[in-house]
Order: structure tokens, then C-alpha cells, then sequence
């Protein structure tokens, strides 16, 4: 990753709207989440969250898929992780720090899946 491109998703992820979209989203896992669930599980009117997904989506940190008459988000895992390594990537000394974790693996048993959390508020 280019000190560009962390840059942009950093400023993305710094402000706190943004910041709980995105949790939210790696939360929900590869399936993602429709507009109006990220809306009503935080609270957002629609044209504050329309401008916070596309800032998220601009930085490559959100993607967007229509289906029928939604509009599904979900987090770009490949990016999250690309940007936790470059953050990463000189850590401790330059010795390895331990294995690195793949995130949302199609062999999960929980992909795919909303998290307890989710779930209840949905």
C-alpha cells in the first residue's frame, strides 16, 4: 500500500460516524448490509449516512452492490487488511510480531452471518 492511499482511508476512518459505519460493516461480514439496516442500527438519517458511505467508498474501504431495489454495503476486507499491514509492517523492531490473521475467510463458521449484536437490533 501507498502512504497515499493509507492516508486517504485513515482520514476516512477519522470521524466518528464513519467510524462506527465501517465497524458496523466488518461486523456483518461479507454479506454487508443494506442502506437502511446501517441507518437504523445507528440512528442516521439517510442523507448523513449517503455522504459518510461515500466518502467510506471513495477511499476503498466500503464496496457497494445493487440488488433488486437496495443498495448492499460491505466492507472491502482486502483493503482493511492491506492497510493493517502497511501500519504494521515495521512493528516490533522489524522482528515478526506472530501470524497474521485472515479476516472473514469463506470457512468461517460465522461468515456471512450477523453477529449476536446485529442480529438483536435488526
Amino acid at each position: 500500500m501507498k502512504i497515499n492511499s493509507a492516508v486517504k482511508a485513515l482520514s476516512a476512518l477519522a470521524q466518528e460516524t464513519r467510524l462506527s459505519i465501517f465497524r458496523i460493516l466488518v461486523q456483518a461480514g461479507e454479506a454487508g448490509l443494506s442502506a437502511g439496516q446501517i441507518a437504523k442500527a445507528l440512528s442516521i438519517p439517510n442523507a448523513t449516512l449517503s455522504f459518510h458511505l461515500k466518502e467510506l467508498t471513495n477511499a476503498g474501504l466500503i464496496t457497494a452492490r445493487q440488488e433488486s431495489r437496495f443498495i448492499y454495503y460491505a466492507a472491502h476486507f482486502a483493503a482493511m487488511n492491506e492497510l493493517l499491514g502497511f501500519l504494521t509492517e515495521n512493528c516490533c523492531a522489524g522482528t515478526p510480531c506472530g501470524t497474521v490473521m485472515v479476516c472473514c475467510d469463506e470457512e468461517s463458521p460465522t461468515s456471512g452471518r450477523l453477529p449476536l449484536m446485529m442480529e438483536t437490533v435488526l
